[in-house]
């Protein structure tokens, strides 16, 4: 079905909607709504419906306790909404007692209850797309821990929430704690390569050039579907952890030990979920770079380099690391944008093809598989 652009004619029938689409950016999540209800519009107006925007306005305002609330400005009754949700934007701000507080996953989670608060009992049917699952590093519980991820799951659904959509889960069994409730986890991997090859015409994917490697144990799924696409060899690195210590919550990494073929002469394609301080990543960079990598490329669904991006331009500089692609599904630094070894992935089309499909009860099964698109893709380079 989504081989190709979408069919507007199917996407805006009004006799196959499920009700009107609504839109709802909350705090921080402008950018990617705005981006996704392009999309929308562009695709009702080659039908004739002159729509300037399925955007709904919304706030979460403060009282000078720190107590917050969530509102609308138009009325939502009878409405398909679409709630998007950036729990990673740290760059959003809030005064407190005098004190300027950056919000946190738990401040855009907590506004996020407040707008579905908002348009309870009114709207037809809420969708929260929150392409960074709250909570997500917190999946599992190893000894007296909680289980965050879960537990906010569990809220959503309790609060009435039809369908929940996110982007490359760090866990994607996170979904059994809400087995009733539709729940997608979606991997951007067409869009990845498409934007690569388009940022790197001359690269090959044959196997004697090109290899695909997991930074470690968790990532080895994503990684596996690459290699599997792409036709090429998958090596993976594991991390050695001294479990007699625990660090910041964790057993602290002593090495990470590579399993695989020679990388020697070869560009070397990772992918993680998320990049936060980028150590590990640089780390197994550095130890492919030992082994005589040629080139190196990571990608991390969500690039968000929590210690800056200095050890990044240093990586680039020795040569240790070639370039970076991250999504725009969440915040990214302005400096980050500018870096000249970092590609930005595109996904707002992406995600409107998932409103839109949402919104007429279609399926969306071929678009979180796009293997035909991946193949058109490589196919167009022979």
């Amino acid at each position: 079905m989504f081989s190709k652009s979408p069919n507007p004619s199917t996407f805006f029938n009004p006799a196959s909607q499920v009700a009107h689409l609504a839109l709802i950016a909350c705090p921080g999540a402008e950018e990617l709504t705005q981006l996704v209800d392009s999309h929308l519009v562009a695709w009702a107006r080659e039908v004739g419906i002159d729509k300037e925007t399925f955007q709904i306005g919304c706030d979460c305002p403060r009282f000078q306790s720190g107590d917050a609330k969530g509102l609308v400005t138009e009325s939502v009754r009878g409405d398909d909404i679409y709630l998007v949700c950036d729990p990673g934007n740290y760059s959003l701000t809030y005064n407190l007692f005098g004190n300027e507080n950056h919000m946190s996953p738990d401040d855009h989670f907590a506004n996020l209850k407040r707008l579905i608060q908002a348009v309870a009992g009114r709207a037809h049917r809420v969708t929260v797309i929150m392409p960074s699952l709250y909570g997500g590093r917190q999946h599992r519980r190893i000894a007296r821990e909680s289980l965050d991820c879960a537990v906010a799951l569990q809220e959503l659904q309790a609060m009435g929430v039809s369908n929940i959509i996110t982007f490359d889960a760090h866990d994607p069994r996170m979904m059994n704690a809400v087995p009733l409730m539709s729940f997608d986890n979606v991997m951007p991997t067409y869009q990845v390569l498409k934007t690569l090859l388009h940022r790197m015409p001359e690269l090959s994917f044959d196997k004697d050039s090109f290899i695909v490697i997991s930074p470690d144990e968790g990532a080895i799924s994503r990684n596996m579907y690459f290699s599997s696409v792409l036709g090429c060899n998958l090596g993976m690195f594991y991390k050695r952890r001294d479990y007699t210590r625990v660090v910041n919550g964790r057993n602290p990494i002593v090495a990470h030990e590579y399993l695989g073929e020679s990388v020697e002469g070869k560009t070397v394609f990772i992918a993680d979920d998320i990049i936060a301080s980028g150590e590990s990543m640089l780390e197994v960079a550095r130890e492919l770079r030992k082994r005589g990598a040629k080139h190196i490329i990571a990608n991390a669904t969500f690039p968000l380099f929590t210690s800056g991006l200095a050890k990044f331009d240093k990586a680039v500089e020795d040569g240790t690391l070639t370039a970076v692609l991250g999504t725009n599904l969440t915040y990214r630094q302005p400096e980050l944008l500018s870096r000249p070894w970092y590609f930005d992935v595109d996904c707002s089309k992406y995600t409107a093809y998932f409103v839109a499909a949402i919104n007429h009860d279609m399926s969306v099964s071929s678009i979180i598989d796009p293997i035909k698109k991946i193949e058109a893709l490589l196919g167009s380079r022979k």
